[in-house]
């Protein structure tokens, strides 16, 4: 076989085709999260590679034996976890055309119509999240396609630390006093793109929310910690803002925290990853409203909006910071066109020399779909996680952890679902902590706030009776009482059972977080294959593990 004979291209690409297109078909019976143990494919396959050619034929099966096996079905209409990796046709076929041209487009010579098909799809994409014109290349800003949020927010770190260390006239020593800011829920990715940047540890400031703010960042608390800093004479650089963040979509006031740095002239990346797709519809615009204050605006294509893996959209307003900070110009990379100022050159706007040609796979979601329809797949998965939102409120054993914004449902089993076993012996001493429904709450140090004093060995005087079913007398029968319990540990405990216990099944597939010290689920609906019946049928099977854990404890 040659390596690119276009009839065995033909041949071979039909039965590829035909796999995925039977793997989608069928992705629905698949159980969601693997069923593999660690190790599982090293025992699989030989420990050497083959020496000699192996047919595609032979190789799709064991594709189908041993490796589809070993995969947690992001794809799947059950697949409720982390956020959605939501594909399509367009997407799957953009990323073929776009792997098939194998282009290196560095630069604008290396393939004029990668970079400026680039350039075309991230001004259309930002006029319809209705950016300023200030993040548009019509407007002296710009965008580029990088592969993660990841690469984002550490080349806008680069390119804030770089322009700021200029500014104030100092040196690279001088990188030790450069502080960075964020919430308690921004995601890993900052401080990790701070560590490489040569940002020290220690100076990340991660500032706490509450639940009060519904764990957004306080403005109020931002500019504390800023004072601070500036006091001690630091030089704050940089704050990631999120909109949607990954524990529970919470979302930061954009405006009023940019009120706050301009003050400082600090760096604003606005992350959003997850829910920066949903603000092309115009209902959920106002959660980025304040957007032109900040010098950078990143969302993920290949999350919500139908764009496969992978495809983060980055806009800055000021390009040139990027490029100051990240270009090299090396002789064999000379040339006529980069020469003359009027091409964009992205390999100067991220990390990588090479990159590949994602704007072919954005191009066909943009195109394939239309605006129109992108906003209505938007509102469907919405709709679905207000159904869900609404199955969970009818069942009483249940809360609703945090409001939802987009289409994740943060939830859990409340803490008046779970029922404590105590035993009481005869003397008055009960085993165990929890409300008493006859004479209050008891906790570890004896003290009962209903009629008398408890010592600390559980012995009542006064009017306490301490038999907790609210007659008034306790006999000395052992017999098992079920008491309530507001302990927080046991009810995250507890809810991390049930997720275990529903996630092992195979059937559907969720993550947790812990937001403010509560373990929560997360119901992130957002795969392209899912219909209210696979939320309908998700709930049915929540509910009948729920029974089964509550039983149990």
């Amino acid at each position: 076989m040659e390596l690119l004979d276009h009839q065995e291209f033909r041949r071979q690409g039909h039965m590829v085709i035909d796999m995925m297109a039977d793997y989608y078909r069928d992705v629905e019976k698949y159980p969601v999260r693997s069923q593999v143990e660690p190790g599982y494919l090293r025992r699989r396959l030989p420990e050497d590679a083959p020496d000699q050619p192996e047919a595609i034929e032979t190789i799709l099966q064991d594709v189908q034996k041993h490796i589809v096996p070993g995969l947690t079905h992001w794809q799947s209409p059950n697949y409720f976890g982390y956020f959605p990796s939501s594909g399509s046709i367009a997407g799957f076929l953009g990323e073929i055309m776009s792997t098939g041209f194998n282009v290196v487009g560095f630069n604008w010579m290396s393939s004029p119509a990668a970079t400026e098909l680039e350039s075309i799809v991230m001004d259309w994409l930002g006029k319809m999240l209705n950016l300023p014109e200030s993040f548009l290349f019509s407007g002296d800003g710009g965008g580029v396609l990088h592969g993660t949020t990841c690469e984002a927010i550490l080349c806008t770190i680069v390119a804030s630390r770089d322009k700021a260390l200029s500014r104030v006239g100092l040196g690279r020593d001088s990188i030790s006093k450069l502080v960075v800011y964020s919430s308690d829920q921004t995601h890993c990715a900052l401080q990790k793109a701070a560590q490489i940047a040569g940002i020290h540890p220690n100076n990340v400031r991660v500032i706490p929310t509450t639940k009060s703010t519904d764990f957004a960042l306080s403005p109020h608390s931002l500019r504390s910690a800023i004072v601070s800093d500036v006091e001690a004479g630091m030089i704050p650089l940089y704050l990631c803002a999120t909109v949607g963040t990954t524990s529970s979509t919470a979302v930061d006031p954009v405006a009023a925290l940019c009120d706050v740095t301009k003050d400082y002239d600090i760096w604003v990346h606005v992350d959003a990853a997850y829910a920066g797709s949903a603000c092309i519809c115009p209902e959920f615009r106002h959660f980025i409203d304040g957007v032109e204050g900040a010098n950078s605006f990143s969302l993920n294509a290949h999350k919500w909006f139908f764009t496969n893996l992978d495809c983060c959209c980055l806009w800055t307003k000021d390009p040139t910071a990027l490029i100051k900070a990240l270009s090299t110009n090396p002789e064999y990379l000379k040339n006529a066109a980069t020469n003359s100022k009027q091409v964009v050159d992205y390999k100067d706007w991220q990390i990588a020399l090479s990159r590949r040609f994602r704007a072919m796979k954005l191009w066909l979601v943009l195109r394939s779909f239309g605006i129109s329809k992108l906003r209505s797949f938007l509102r469907s998965h919405v709709e679905m996680a207000k159904h869900f939102e609404k199955l969970v409120t009818m069942d009483k054993r249940f809360e609703v952890v945090v409001p939802r914004n987009f289409a994740t449902v943060c939830f859990r089993v409340s803490p008046s679902a779970i029922k404590h076993k105590v035993y009481n012996n005869g003397n008055g001493y009960q085993n165990g902590n929890g409300y008493q429904n006859g004479n209050g709450y008891q906790n570890g140090n004896g003290y009962q706030n209903g009629n008398g004093y408890q010592n600390g060995n559980g012995y009542q005087n006064g009017h306490g009776n301490g038999n907790g079913n609210g007659n008034g007398y306790q006999n000395g029968s052992h017999e098992k009482q079920l008491l309530l319990t507001n302990d927080n540990e046991t009810v995250n405990d507890l809810n991390s059972r049930l997720l275990e216990s529903i996630n092992a099944s195979g059937s559907l597939f969720m993550t947790h977080a812990v937001v403010g010290g509560t373990y929560t689920m997360r119901f992130a609906v957002g795969a392209s294959l899912t219909e209210e019946r696979h939320v309908d049928t998700a709930w049915k099977a929540i509910q009948q593990y729920a029974d089964a854990v509550l039983s149990a404890s």
